[in-house]
């Protein structure tokens, strides 16, 4: 098997894991979703110090922790991805799996927006173009359900912003996560431990099987970031562009088929629209790179 089919086929799998989260987190009830994200990082963070460890990366976390730039990039990111993980557990629990869906349908846009408002990057015509269509498709979603689609702009904003944070840190996917969740445990540990004090936590007075599921929240975390990892090294970023969109087609088709939630003749608009606004920001994005690989080969010949 080639690389590139193995990064395509670690890619995939780690984007399809990401698309049935909404299938595990019901599991974790009666934990409210704020207890379930005091230990989804502590749990996360227990197993990213392991694979620290296994896979000997330790002189690569304390390089990290050493730089004080890559050290406030990443607590930024901490307490974004704390916001984002804490919205999604929240929207799945509540009923609002499609709309957590939008959320990182949306997500690429925001990225773009971010490159435009943070670096001073300039868009083409085609991503204006895209930007403009997921503007409108925000206005008919907030018609549609009567407010602004809160749970997915808190998701997409959040999300582009970790992403923007963990782009200036510079740091690998092990490190920076490590860092992050060891950043959140003491917090999460505060949290998880007056629970108990007060009588609310469910970790050990709902049995052993849910104490387990609450741990397993570590792993489902870390297994799609270590095939994330592996795929990144292996494929171009067109080809990661092009896979995280399986995630939110997942999620939406879960929303729709397996927890039957209403999806009315505004909400589709809507969803169109953004989807339309994707198809141009993919269609821009591989012209753009195929005219940089046609400049580059005719520079090569040139010299």
């Amino acid at each position: 098997m080639s690389e590139e089919r193995r990064g395509l086929l670690l890619g995939a799998a780690a984007y399809g894991i990401w698309g049935l989260f909404p299938l595990f987190w019901p599991l974790l009830e009666p934990a409210d979703p704020f207890e379930i994200l005091a230990h989804r990082v502590l749990w996360s963070s227990a197993v990213m110090l392991l694979a620290v460890v296994l896979l000997r990366r330790r002189d690569a976390v304390r390089s990290v922790l050493a730089d004080r730039r890559r050290r406030r990039y990443l607590a930024l990111a901490a307490v974004v991805i704390a916001c984002n993980w804490g919205g999604y557990i929240w929207g799945v629990n509540h009923g609002h799996v499609v709309e957590t869906s939008l959320g990182y349908f949306v997500n690429p846009l925001v990225t773009v927006f971010l490159g435009v408002t943070v670096l001073g990057e300039r868009l083409r015509p085609l991503q204006w173009g895209a930007l403009a269509v997921g503007a409108l498709a925000v206005v008919v979603l907030t018609v549609d359900y009567g407010r602004p689609p809160w749970i997915a702009l808190v998701l997409a904003v959040s999300f582009g912003v970790y992403g923007l944070a963990k782009k200036q840190a510079a740091a690998g996917a092990i490190e920076s996560l490590t860092v992050e969740t060891a950043f959140l445990a003491p917090l999460a540990l505060v949290y998880a431990v007056g629970l108990g004090m007060t009588g609310h936590a469910t970790f050990a007075s709902a049995g052993l099987g849910h104490a387990a599921l609450l741990a397993c929240a570590g792993v489902v975390t870390a297994v799609p970031l270590l095939l994330f990892g592996g795929a990144a090294t292996r494929i171009s970023l067109v080809g990661l562009g092009l896979l995280q969109y399986l995630a939110p087609v997942i999620q939406f088709v879960l929303g729709l088929v397996v927890f039957d939630e209403a999806m009315p003749l505004g909400r589709w608009v809507g969803f169109g629209l953004v989807w339309v606004a994707l198809l141009l920001l993919t269609a821009e994005s591989l012209l753009h790179h195929r005219r940089q690989q046609l400049v580059r080969a005719a520079e090569a010949v040139a010299a």
